[in-house]
């Protein structure tokens, strides 16, 4: 402790004549008091309000080693204990503040600005940064100073996920992750809670661990979704729920030619869906030889009696049995092949185990059957894909599963059942199921949608790409630059607007790399959805609050941190300048003194 005269001197001595003055008082009132017993006691109560009023008026400073080269910055999640011990290694008086977070103390400073930093401690070497870490935008701030990362353990909660930000009614959607409990133990549900309902979940036995699930929007529209995690015990782990944006656009229409040799119920009920989903659907069934039977739904009616250039122009898939496939000219197979190979048609192929694939077949060497055990081929068996939950069916045979192949159905042993083929820049898909109406008689049409669906997306011609305008980041944060990249647009400003608030005019400069890309900055003020605009595109974007998905943000300030410090700094590090200043002493410790002084005189004259 140092104590030292203030300046000016007149209010000092004026106290301390006070100060004196009040002293021989209370003596002398203490040396005529009848009751000699308690003099000592009354001279010791008056001394203690005299040093109180003193220290109350000039209070001592204490000594406080600190530096003055470096500086500590607080970001969610730090830990307390790194705190006081990084101020027991520099100094308890190096200064510290709470980046972009109000204050959880009153006498922890706020700091918004990185670079303000350098403006209040002009000799600033280096930075601390505790905790989660600073944003990537935030790091060319520090300009020369260096960087030094204290993050935190991990915590209870999702380190990452992916999912597609925009999905087509009907498509089966699935959310990728990894969730991590912070060491502790017993099983997690992770769920999925999606149009009003839990939708899907799945355990994890050893309380983290990666996880998958899935649901298929049946309407349109923009929906935010949740995601959260709890243990069977009832006062166990409650992980607060994260939003799952997503854009649900109206289904993909496809123009779907179904080429059957002989009437069958697999190719009734599947007319029947495809046109219930809003599909254009031309179907042509022989009934005996030379004739012929053609329908046409959602379409009007056209010459579908060849396989000629001009039809498969206007049709997305050809979906065919084994037998129909056979029967077409060479002329025929050479316009299918021609269209696959320039993208504009896809072909599904319905193989029939007791006979060979057809010679017209694309890439027929490519296909292999293998039948199965006559036991086997009566029973029906699981089928699995890749987003879709399992149906039962009966396989009389499997596809040899070659490097050429792209599995999409596998039964419980991994045996192919279903796989795709490249040609030019369409898709050939066989498939060795031949009865999939059952699922419909048996009530289970989610599942009898999912494996068609999963089918002729697999087959059908990739879509020309459109105008669009999307974030670069996958993690949008108010008050957080954000880059938007405009594609297949004019030069012109686009127009960003939030569900609350003006419109905002964002200007666009042409990507250096790509002509066809052009990228402008806009800073979002509040969370939750955002129009982008510019002439007749529109698209539209999720901005993430603050305290949403804080564990794939914590990843990427640490990344970020990390590239940082390996690209702009050496691995010497600064010496430090020791500083000594010094603290006051709070009042309140004089006026403590004071009244107990005070108070223990009034108690003395009261007995």
């Amino acid at each position: 402790m140092t104590y030292s005269l203030p300046t000016p001197l007149l209010p000092f001595w004026l106290v301390l004549a006070l100060c004196a003055l009040l002293a021989v008082g209370l003596s002398v009132s203490a040396l005529r008091r009848a009751n000699r017993s308690r003099r000592g006691w009354r001279f010791g109560a008056g001394l203690l309000a005299v040093v109180g009023l003193w220290l109350l008026a000039f209070p001592p400073s204490q000594p406080l080693r600190s530096t003055a080269t470096d500086a500590l910055l607080l970001t969610d999640g730090y830990s307390a204990d790194t705190l006081r011990q990084l101020l027991r290694q520099l100094g308890p008086g190096t200064r510290f503040w709470r980046y972009a977070a109000p204050s959880a103390s009153p006498d922890t400073s706020t700091l918004s600005n990185v670079a303000a930093l350098r403006q209040r401690i002009p000799g600033l070497q280096r930075v601390h940064v505790l905790g989660q870490g600073l944003p990537a935008a935030n790091l060319p701030e520090l300009g020369s100073v260096r960087l030094t990362m204290h993050s935190s353990g991990p915590q209870a909660g999702f380190r990452n996920a992916t999912w597609a930000r925009t999905t087509q009614v009907g498509k089966t959607w699935a959310i990728d992750g990894f969730f991590d409990n912070a060491g502790a133990t017993g099983a997690v549900w992770v769920r999925l809670r999606a149009a009003g309902g839990l939708r899907d979940s799945v355990q994890l036995p050893a309380g983290r661990g990666a996880f998958r699930l899935q649901f298929t929007p049946k309407t349109e529209g923009r929906a935010v979704y949740e995601l959260d995690a709890r243990t069977a015990a009832a006062n166990g782990l409650r992980v607060t729920p994260e939003p799952l944006p997503l854009d649900v656009l109206p289904a993909r229409p496809l123009r779907v030619l179904l080429l059957a040799a002989t009437p069958s119920f697999e190719f009734r009920f599947l007319k029947d869906y495809l046109a219930r989903q809003g599909h254009s659907v031309a179907l042509r069934v022989g009934l005996s030889r030379g004739l012929t039977q053609t329908e046409f739904l959602n379409q009007s009616a056209a010459e579908v009696g060849r396989l000629t250039p001009a039809l498969l122009g206007h049709t997305d898939v050809v979906l065919a049995d084994a037998a129909s496939l056979a029967a077409v000219s060479g002329a025929e197979a050479g316009a299918l092949q021609a269209a696959l190979r320039n993208g504009q048609s896809g072909l599904v192929l319905l193989a029939d185990p007791a006979a060979a694939l057809p010679r017209t077949l694309p890439a027929r060497t490519d296909f292999a059957l293998e039948l199965q055990p006559a036991k086997a081929a009566q029973e029906p068996q699981e089928l699995r894909w890749a987003v879709a939950s399992p149906a039962k069916a009966l396989v009389p045979a499997t596809l040899r599963a070659t490097p050429a192949l792209r599995t999409l159905v596998t039964t419980l042993r991994r045996q192919p059942v279903a796989a795709s083929r490249r040609i030019g820049l369409g898709q050939v898909v066989v498939a060795t199921v031949a009865e999939t109406f059952p699922w419909v008689l048996q009530g289970r049409t989610s599942a009898y949608a999912a494996y068609w669906s999963h089918l002729l997306s697999a087959a059908a011609p990739p879509i020309a790409p459109a105008a669009n305008i999307l974030p670069n980041d996958p993690w949008p944060r108010p008050n957080a630059p954000l880059t938007l990249r405009a594609s297949g647009l004019p030069m012109a400003p686009i127009t960003v607007r939030a569900a609350t608030g003006q419109p905002v005019r964002v200007a666009l400069q042409q990507d250096e790399r790509v002509p066809e890309w052009a990228e402008g900055t806009y800073w979002p003020s509040t969370g939750g959805w955002h129009r982008a605009a510019s002439g007749g595109t529109t698209s539209w974007f999720y901005v993430f609050r603050q305290r949403q998905w804080q564990g794939p943000e914590t990843q990427l300030r640490q990344q970020a941190a990390a590239q940082w410090i390996a690209q702009t700094q050496s691995q010497t590090q600064p010496a430090l300048a020791a500083t000594t200043n010094s603290r006051p002493w709070s009042r309140w410790w004089g006026f403590g003194l004071f009244l107990l002084g005070a108070g223990l005189l009034w108690l003395e004259e009261k007995l």
